[in-house]
């Protein structure tokens, strides 16, 4: 049964699998990332460059499929069967819904004005360089890569969907890419999300150094940044904590479990709107078939907004603070974690090969944009604390929120600019539409339906609209007038 989006049941995705292939698949990714973790320890290339154990234990997956053992031996498939595979060729799509449900659980609604006044220009940042990478690729899609390389125009979105939208959302949306005959985009997706990781975490690091040397940070001037535990990713005894306190006894409940029943409360209620939002599309607009938007979209989005509804509840009616952000925060990251490595792991080098030209040209002017927006526009747009509030933004610009988490950590450790609570804020004017919201979901179905030029020149709107409001709104504004969360 497919209602639109999703068909998960045993026949997973059209393969028949069993229970135990499900479960060992399960066993088979959590062993690469226990593995993967070791050689982050030991190995000191991937502690330097802070490379998460997700993408080695990916990359090692990947290594022992059948993308290169099974091309180099005489074993097609690799180390693994074909049914497990295809197993974890399913993880994705269902552990996006996941994350994305549990984005605002747990947290405080803030005020309109407190989110304005200290996470506007982060936001106004942060949009720019999102709508900018929809520029840059569609304008590449339109003048280079369709015409001299007969890539599909739709290739236009695939900067904002692997940089901003990261693994979880590349990988996440392969049914739509399915569906409008670009199959080789997921690949092609989670590929340069790789690429967007490795390359963030290299150059970030780069950029902090540069930072420390000419007096750009305000807060950090240690030049060696991290101790050794840090680098290898290692919390000291000392500062150990619990990242889940526990709301309710677990001898009426396991704590977990009540977290998990609440994510999947929020992932119920975005199934039940998308299912309303399809009635409504089979019932109009979509009747005659030649018109059809909201069947391409995924259900990760509307799951975010499931559990801002139920957020919205647990305010008003939850009177014994039942819920722990922080327990939220380890489901959201496990699912996170075991989401990257089947990505990766199951990733087409096929594709990519038959694609590279494509492939390196959106990756080189991915890069390239995010990198001209950090030095350009940060500074301009952002008075108060440019450097520690702008490199949070470029982190995840480069395909994942949690770097640009680490990176406000490393330049920030204190919490002294408000750039931790400001980068949270801003993702309550960023998230629902951007990196993985309606927009990234809807960019290629749009691209398909009207062709690149309507949304290129939308995306070119919206990506001025918020450039002026950076540079001439918030850019001009004195520090003073910036709120800062952490005071």
């Amino acid at each position: 049964m497919k209602t639109g989006v999703i068909s998960y049941t045993i026949g997973v995705g059209g393969y028949d699998m069993t229970a135990e292939i499900v479960g060992l698949s399960i066993l088979i990714v959590g062993a690469m990332l226990v593995l993967a973790k070791i050689i982050r320890i030991n190995v000191g290339f991937f502690s330097k460059f802070f490379l998460p154990s997700s993408v080695i234990a990916g990359l090692l997956l990947l290594l022992l499929g059948p993308e290169i053992l099974g091309r180099i031996t005489s074993m097609e498939n690799g180390l693994f069967t074909e049914p497990l595979l295809n197993s974890m060729k399913t993880f994705p799509g269902l552990l996006i819904s996941v994350i994305f449900a549990s984005l605002f659980l747990g947290k405080r609604i803030p005020s309109l004005k407190e989110i304005w006044m200290s996470a506007g220009p982060q936001a106004a940042f942060g949009q720019t360089i999102a709508w900018g990478q929809y520029v840059v690729g569609l304008l590449l899609a339109l003048l280079i890569l369709a015409p001299l390389f007969g890539a599909n125009p739709m290739v236009g979105a695939l900067i904002e969907i692997a940089f901003q939208g990261g693994h979880g959302t590349s990988a996440g949306l392969a049914d739509t890419f399915v569906d409008l005959g670009f199959s080789e985009g997921a690949d092609l997706a989670v590929g340069l999300a790789t690429v967007g990781v490795v390359a963030g975490v290299i150059f970030d690091v780069l950029i902090i150094n540069w930072g420390v040397r000419n007096g750009k940070t305000n807060y950090l001037s240690d030049p060696s940044v991290l101790d050794e535990s840090e680098l290898r990713g290692i919390v000291d005894p000392e500062d150990r904590k619990s990242y889940g306190k526990l709301s309710v006894n677990p001898e009426s409940i396991e704590p977990l479990a009540l977290h998990v029943g609440l994510i999947a409360i929020a992932i119920l209620l975005g199934f039940g709107m998308l299912e309303g939002l399809l009635w409504i599309e089979n019932a109009t607009w979509g009747r005659s078939g030649e018109f059809a938007i909201i069947k391409y979209l995924p259900l990760f989005p509307l799951a975010m907004i499931g559990g801002v509804i139920v957020q919205i509840l647990l305010d008003k009616f939850d009177k014994n603070n039942l819920v722990s952000r922080g327990m939220i925060t380890r489901v959201q990251g496990l699912a996170l974690d075991f989401l990257i490595v089947s990505a990766i792991g199951t990733l087409s080098l096929q594709v990519i090969g038959e694609n590279i030209a494509v492939f390196l040209i959106l990756a080189l002017a991915g890069i390239g944009w995010n990198l001209f927006a950090f030095f350009f526009f940060a500074r301009r747009m952002i008075p108060k604390n440019w450097f520690e509030r702008g490199i949070g933004d470029l982190g995840q610009s480069m395909g994942m929120t949690a770097a640009g988490v680490m990176l406000i950590r490393i330049v920030d450790s204190e919490g002294n600019t408000g750039a931790m609570e400001a980068f949270g804020y801003k993702q309550l004017m960023f998230e629902p539409l951007i990196g993985g919201g309606f927009m990234t979901a809807l960019s290629v179905p749009l691209i398909g339906q009207f062709g690149p030029v309507p949304v290129l020149i939308f995306a070119f709107i919206v990506m001025m609209i918020w450039m002026a409001l950076g540079l001439f709104y918030f850019g001009r504004k004195d520090a003073r007038e910036i709120i800062n969360p952490s005071e």
